[in-house]
């Protein structure tokens, strides 16, 4: 039997810093960017009741662990179950099993920054977000770690929800947090945006944005919605976490939207994420450039941020030994 070990998401939460989890989360994409396998989401519909079961994977050799989520949303109970699986990359033994909930808006948040990090000017200091909730909450904690912010501002349809946001997050960061009226108000100066929303339309107009801004897209994963308009695509440098989401039958909302409309065609895909954080295509060349990373959510963040809480969690002693019987011994069909 392999003794593998059971981790509650509330014994990993709290375990690491946002700064943890983007460093985690960068050195991930690198190796991906080198050549590392990761696929894109797996989502399988289901009509009533309704609600999707996706999956998604990844290998980080470097790291030594393999992994990712399988999580299933809606159905009955409107609500969402995140498992992660955590397998060691060498000798492909289990690891750990995560209950991966409270690390969502975290590692999500991690790749998010890795993209202003990697495509947004040095000199931003002003962040618009576009959304309220645990994600934004997510994407905001962690860009504060890749750059000096001074100003954010936020907005979300409802006006209750947006200034609750910043009113919490203002005296939890050096800058300062103020809710605004519109998306437009929001977007109209700042040097990266970023949308966390689960918006079916684009949340803003993109020709807005002023020249050298970079906006993070996180919030959809679906053919058919998009948070970012053809503007916005059209005049961006266009990053995507992996390049098959672009694909004509690939996830990447607003990306798909505009290739259709015959805005862009496929080589308006710049580069992936990772290719860019490796050094193998060049990022942000010069401070007038529109930057776009259209995060999806991947295996590759998933399991570079489990391997991590798994390695602290080792260290702090939590969690409870569950058992797995190799093929060898129980594969046996007696």
């Amino acid at each position: 039997m392999t003794e593998t070990l059971f981790l509650t998401s509330d014994e990993v939460a709290g375990l690491a810093e946002p700064a943890e989890y983007v460093d985690a989360v960068r050195d991930a994409y690198r190796q991906v960017g080198e050549g590392a396998p990761a696929e894109p989401r797996t989502k399988l519909v289901n009509g009533d009741p309704p609600g999707f079961l996706t999956s998604y994977t990844a290998i980080l050799p470097e790291t030594g662990a393999m992994g990712g989520y399988t999580y299933a949303a809606g159905f009955g109970e409107r609500d969402a179950w995140f498992m992660t699986p955590l397998f060691d990359a060498e000798s492909g033994e289990p690891l750990a099993l995560l209950d991966g909930a409270s690390m969502n808006p975290f590692k999500t948040g991690a790749a998010g920054a890795v993209g202003v990090d990697a495509l947004a000017r040095e000199d931003a200091t002003s962040l618009a977000l576009v959304g309220s909730g645990a994600q934004a909450r997510g994407q905001l904690k962690a860009a504060a770690t890749v750059r000096d912010l001074e100003t954010v501002w936020v907005y979300s349809p409802t006006k209750e929800h947006r200034e609750a946001f910043a009113g919490d997050m203002n005296p939890e960061l050096d800058a300062s947090v103020a809710a605004v009226a519109s998306a437009a108000a929001a977007v109209e100066d700042a040097d990266v945006v970023i949308t966390a929303t689960n918006a079916t339309e684009p949340v803003f107009d993109g020709d807005l944005l002023e020249p050298g801004t970079h906006v993070t897209a996180m919030g959809q994963y679906d053919r058919n919605k998009r948070e970012l308009d053809h503007a916005t695509i059209e005049r961006a440098k266009y990053v995507p976490d992996l390049r098959a989401r672009a694909a004509p039958d690939g996830d990447a909302g607003s990306f798909i939207s505009a290739l259709e409309a015959g805005v862009v065609d496929g080589d308006h895909v710049h580069a992936e994420l990772g290719e860019v954080v490796a050094g193998v295509e060049p990022g942000r060349e010069d401070d007038g450039e529109i930057t776009v990373f259209d995060s999806g959510g991947t295996g590759i963040e998933t399991t570079a941020a489990a391997y991590m809480l798994y390695e602290k969690a080792r260290e702090a002693g939590l969690g409870e030994t569950i058992e797995f019987a190799p093929a060898s011994e129980a594969l046996t069909g007696e």
